[in-house]
């Protein structure tokens, strides 16, 4: 039987981390883009400074949380990459898709960050880390399927990733819900959880989260 070139595409793992590295460096970079100084023309004193930083809070706040969501994702693919063997056009194509979804971050960021207070604003920006997770989860599920994974990957280390997933995407669920009350309380939930997953593996039990 002749040899098609999907199955010789896309087989380069190391080239897929070195785009997703990539793709992560430029998002999370763009994402400071969207801070601006205060204007000098409405600056006449130290007063007026203090209150002009003062109203660059919850822009900074959305850039933090963006920041600590693209960290963690981050260091979630690259667990899941390191436990590949190798990959294949299919993988690779669903990587790409993860990727886009980190590319729409600062976006949603900047779309959050300008109408912080609107509910659609935050379903918008919560879709975006949906994406994300969903994306992730079935890259690794496909990975397993497909036998690309190390040998010595057991089922133990395979369900932790995915546990990892489902339960962070069931937190930042329950956290888009609270925006029926609030966005402020959504927002100060999600921040919760990814403070939680950067500072978990510290804090003993959140670790198994």
């Amino acid at each position: 039987m002749p040899t098609s070139y999907n199955q010789v595409a896309g087989q380069n793992i190391h080239r897929l981390e070195g785009l997703s590295d990539g793709v992560f460096a430029v998002a999370m970079t763009l994402l400071v883009l969207d801070l601006h100084t205060p204007a000098a023309a409405a600056v006449g004193n130290e007063s007026d400074l203090w209150h002009a930083i003062v109203a660059l809070a919850p822009r900074l706040l959305v850039y933090l949380m963006s920041f600590l969501t693209l960290g963690i994702f981050w260091v979630g693919q690259q667990t899941q990459l390191n436990h590949l063997a190798q990959t294949n056009r299919n993988h690779a194509w669903i990587h790409l898709a993860f990727l886009f979804a980190v590319s729409l971050m600062p976006f949603s960021t900047s779309l959050i960050a300008e109408f912080i207070s609107y509910r659609a604003a935050l379903i918008i920006y919560w879709a975006n880390i949906f994406a994300l997770g969903v994306i992730l989860y079935a890259s690794w599920r496909y990975a397993a399927k497909a036998a690309l994974l190390k040998g010595d990957v057991d089922r133990e280390i395979a369900c932790v990733i995915e546990r990892r997933i489902i339960v962070a995407q069931s937190l930042y669920a329950a956290a888009a819900l609270l925006c029926v009350f609030n966005t402020y309380w959504s927002l100060g939930f999600i921040l919760l959880v990814q403070l939680n997953y950067a500072l978990a593996p510290r804090i003993g039990i959140l670790a198994r989260l």
